[in-house]
């Protein structure tokens, strides 16, 4: 008989880890309660979890305010409103030439990515560093995953003739190459010429791409952002949400458009899916969405305001960091995240106890760091590569939205002097980086 005190847990669950931007919430947790004993009255630079700052845009709470009456169940892959809407986004921001009929929706994009790598046979490739959630969602469905370590040299990002390689190397089967632009953890975003490269070696072995554009709309330069899509359409989902550029990520909700070529298999594929898990996105959210994301004058002002502000915080925080000695931080052209190169401070880590990249995270968050971020295996690094995310969102987005609009910056000199007006945590998180790295002992060449 079964023991009634034990439950036994599916092995494949066993084996994932819990993603670390979740998992430092909880180790804040103890970090608070160890320091109530030694009166330590300062909180944490909050660096690790990549949320928008900025309130909810006013004309999506208000719309769903109004649509808390639809109780009803609703179609499977979305609301008609809501697919129309979100391919008249595509179209008028990325030149796109889709339609309703391309579209699904689903809980977010997290949601959808679970979704997608359920329904398709074969492996992933995902590039590292990467996100944090792409392989356990792989690791649950006992999926195979191949990492494509990228090199600072070449922006972090994915090259044609070394994927080209990889990909000829891994027996024949399909697979599904997982791009992010901007990119999450290092804020890169690919040209158009690159993304060309990368779908020409795609469809040369027959390989399927994860387009995830959910930062697409926070690209600085919002004229330099590609969508895959338009590139691939006949092989790509690309994928989008509410959760970063609408500041939304509470009401989870996502949505992706289908690969062309396996258009009807792929939406008869995700139905069951759909249709056995969940059933349908929430109708209240739906229909809220569906009025905000048809391109309108007052979201256009958000995106712009928001942009603006987010490309000050992460120009001014990666120059920051890089002023510290050792520390070679990406320029971020989009997203919320910068990514820190610490390999100059690899021996004295070591020799201070911090043996792996894994290691970094809980010795910078012990106390008296206090310094919250994500680095290591989480973000796929080599156990030797001492790199780490950051994230740029840690400051009061309402207030840096107001200052922006009553006074926007002109110029480098003003753009820092809002930098550190509206991000005193921010500032202060590097001071504490720059503290910490002194107090391991400085460069390798230095000590």
């Amino acid at each position: 008989m079964p023991n009634p005190e034990r439950m036994r847990i599916n092995e494949k669950v066993n084996s994932i880890r819990m993603p670390e931007n979740v998992k430092i919430g909880l180790m804040i947790d103890d970090h608070r309660n160890n320091c109530v004993s030694n009166k330590c009255e300062f909180d944490y630079s909050a660096l690790a979890f990549g949320q928008s700052p900025f309130p909810v845009p006013p004309s999506l709470s208000h719309s769903l305010s109004r649509q808390t009456e639809r109780g009803k169940y609703s179609s499977t892959i979305g609301i008609e409103p809501l697919r129309s809407a979100i391919s008249e986004f595509h179209n008028h921001y990325f030149g796109l030439n889709t339609d309703m009929d391309d579209v699904i929706i689903g809980n977010g994009t997290s949601d959808i990515f679970f979704l997608i790598f359920s329904l398709i046979e074969g492996g992933a490739i995902i590039p590292s560093p990467s996100w944090v959630s792409y392989v356990p969602q792989l690791q649950l469905l006992g999926k195979d995953y191949h990492i494509y370590h990228t090199r600072a040299e070449n922006g972090y990002k994915v090259d044609a003739e070394g994927l080209d390689d990889m990909l000829t190397d891994l027996e024949r089967r399909q697979h599904i190459l997982i791009l992010n632009s901007p990119n999450n953890p290092t804020g890169a975003v690919y040209t158009r010429k690159e993304l060309e490269a990368i779908a020409d070696v795609c469809s040369k072995h027959g390989a399927l791409i994860l387009s995830d554009e959910i930062y697409s709309i926070t690209t600085f330069d919002r004229k330099s952002f590609t969508s895959m899509y338009d590139i691939l359409p006949e092989a790509t989902f690309a994928t989008n949400g509410l959760s970063k550029c609408f500041s939304a990520g509470g009401y989870r909700l996502g949505g992706s458009l289908l690969p062309t070529s396996f258009h009807d298999d792929v939406m008869l594929a995700f139905k069951k899916i759909a249709t056995t898990t969940y059933t349908n996105v929430s109708t209240p959210t739906q229909y809220a969405a569906a009025e905000v994301i048809r391109p309108n004058e007052e979201m256009e002002e958000y995106f712009n305001i928001t942009r603006e502000v987010h490309r000050i915080m992460g120009t001014n925080f990666s120059n920051s960091l890089n002023d510290i000695d050792g520390v070679k931080a990406t320029t971020p052209e989009g997203g919320f995240y910068t990514f820190a190169d610490l390999n100059s401070h690899r021996d004295s880590l070591v020799r201070n106890g911090v043996k792996e990249s894994n290691d970094l995270m809980g010795d910078m968050l012990a106390h008296p760091h206090h310094i919250a971020l994500i680095s290591g295996e989480s973000c796929l690094l080599e156990p030797d590569d001492f790199g780490a995310r950051l994230a740029y969102v840690d400051y009061d987005g309402g207030a840096a939205y107001r200052d922006f609009i009553e006074d926007p910056p002109q110029g480098s000199r003003s753009e820092e002097e809002f930098f550190r007006r509206c991000a005193p945590r921010m500032v202060d998180g590097v001071e504490r980086i720059s503290r910490y790295l002194q107090e391991k002992g400085g460069m390798n060449n230095g000590g």
